[in-house]
């Protein structure tokens, strides 16, 4: 079997699986997405959207949160992992979109990736759930199913990510990200032994 033919049944089977893809972070525009994606880092979606409800209801837009003292957006999201680092991020993103933008989130990577806590895949995750660009954001759960899949031979996510769009139509990027990031956690969970990975038996096993 080709990687092409791989990548068409991978496709293929996501698309009876996950029809609909909801953003799984929860969020209201592109700035509270940002903020819950940044957050996300090393912490479960679950547990980020646990703690967002009430840090939106308190600093739901760039002009609240600037005014909020380091100490005091520590304290909301106190439950989340690396919580120091990302409150000082919190603080000064709002500070610079205030700054540089008026308020507004950019739609541009440069511009996103220049404010703190944005990293590619927070950018991309922005751009293309938000604003609509095609973009395929490669967390480790995708890099490592397309590394299973041998879809990928990419050593880190910007490798994985690069292989992904040569793979993969354009049209389909938006959804099929989150089509792969709904299967692994239902099927092939970083922690488990992948029994239920139907994907890599259909390729492999004969």
């Amino acid at each position: 079997m080709t990687k092409k033919q791989r990548a068409e049944i991978v496709q293929n089977e996501l698309e009876k699986l996950y029809p609909t893809t909801p953003v799984p972070l929860d969020h209201t525009d592109p700035y509270t997405l940002m903020v819950a994606v940044a957050l996300s880092a090393q912490t479960t979606d679950k547990k980020v959207n646990q703690v967002t409800p009430h840090l939106f209801e308190v600093a739901g837009t760039p002009q609240r949160m600037a005014k909020l003292e380091e100490f005091e957006i520590k304290e909301l999201i106190k439950e989340i992992g690396l919580s120091n680092t990302k409150a000082k991020n919190l603080k000064r993103m709002a500070e610079l979109l205030l700054e540089r933008h008026d308020g507004i989130v950019p739609q541009t990577y440069e511009e996103l990736e220049a404010l703190p806590g944005v990293g590619h895949k927070t950018a991309s995750v922005v751009m293309s759930q938000a604003f609509g660009f095609p973009a395929f954001p490669v967390d480790t759960h995708i890099h490592r199913l397309m590394t299973q899949w041998k879809l990928t031979s990419g050593k880190n996510v910007v490798e994985t990510e690069k292989d992904a769009k040569a793979i993969f139509p354009e049209e389909t990027w938006n959804k099929l990200h989150l089509q792969i990031i709904f299967y692994g956690r239902e099927y092939s969970p970083a922690r488990g032994k992948g029994e239920k990975d139907f994907l890599t038996k259909m390729m492999f096993e004969k």
